[in-house]
């Protein structure tokens, strides 16, 4: 019997045509509602550091099941120290724009992304909707993040388990979802010190509720908390948010699986084909009680 072709996942793309998984090898599938998804990790391997800037790890090194980065702690350093977010980039002449994102309800964050990515960092983080607050240098950027997370206790960050979860409990229309954005904006706009080199945005909120294909009747019920050698997942593809797949699985509900966990593992086909249970570690939502953000409300 032939031996089972290896697949090795480089992660989920948005691109203007819909989201894609991406292979190593720069193979591409596009992920449409409706797809049947099944893979099952590779026996007996280890989850390998997927290396940092497009280069490899030099010593391959065994990373957690659970890291979504999949880097050891070298690649991850090299990775961090070239990226906006590290603060390293300052004469970046580019034009960047800030964003109030809002995953759920009491859940709202600032963050920055390059003018010309346009609206792809919403999408890669899942953001439900979200405005633009204005655009400008990259420092004039910062500091209106800062002057937001100051005067406002608005967040650059949240914890992507929490903005998974909240997705089940989301308002029915575009403008309930929308509340929270268009108040914060009017906050921040009215803040004294907004920074002069910042061109401010009107409130103009784009949902994506449709866009990712979340259902109230279709409530995700538990996701993968990592993968791990010998296990498989499977069922049909119902929703994708940010790096997410919403699968509906045979007799258990929808099912999420973060993408960034397949990364770093070999992966193969499951035979015979796989859509029962799932074969790695879950973990079922809790009810969570949705607090309002301080400074806001």
């Amino acid at each position: 019997m032939a031996p089972a072709r290896v697949w090795r996942c480089s992660g989920l793309r948005w691109t203007p045509q819909g989201p894609v998984l991406v292979w190593g090898g720069g193979r591409r599938s596009p992920l449409s509602r409706g797809k049947a998804i099944a893979f099952a990790v590779a026996e007996e391997t280890p989850r390998r550091c997927v290396g940092a800037r497009g280069n490899g790890c030099p010593v391959r090194a065994a990373v957690p099941g659970r890291s979504t980065g999949a880097r050891c702690e070298e690649c991850a350093r090299l990775d961090r120290a070239h990226s906006v977010a590290a603060d390293t980039l300052a004469d970046d002449p580019r034009p960047y724009r800030v964003y109030l994102a809002w995953f759920g309800p009491g859940m709202t964050k600032v963050g920055i992304t390059a003018a010309e990515r346009g609206s792809a960092r919403l999408l890669e983080q899942g953001a439900v909707c979200f405005t633009w607050l204005g655009t400008g240098p990259l420092m004039a950027a910062r500091r209106t993040e800062e002057l937001l997370r100051a005067a406002l206790n608005v967040p650059d960050r949240l914890p992507y388990a929490e903005k998974r979860a909240v997705r089940a409990h989301l308002p029915p229309t575009g403008a309930e979802r929308a509340v929270e954005v268009e108040d914060l904006h009017a906050r921040a706009r009215a803040l004294p010190a907004w920074p002069e080199s910042l061109d401010p945005a009107p409130c103009q909120v784009v949902d994506h509720v449709e866009v990712f294909g979340i259902r109230r009747d279709e409530p995700a019920v538990a996701d993968v908390r990592e993968l791990v050698p010998g296990g498989a997942l499977g069922g049909e593809l119902v929703a994708v948010a940010g790096p997410d797949l919403h699968l509906a699985v045979d007799g258990h509900g929808v099912v999420v699986l973060d993408t960034r966990l397949m990364t770093g593992w070999d992966l193969v086909t499951p035979q015979p084909p796989h859509s029962g249970e799932p074969t790695v570690p879950t973990r079922k939502f809790t009810a969570k009680r949705v607090n309002q953000q301080d400074g806001l409300f």
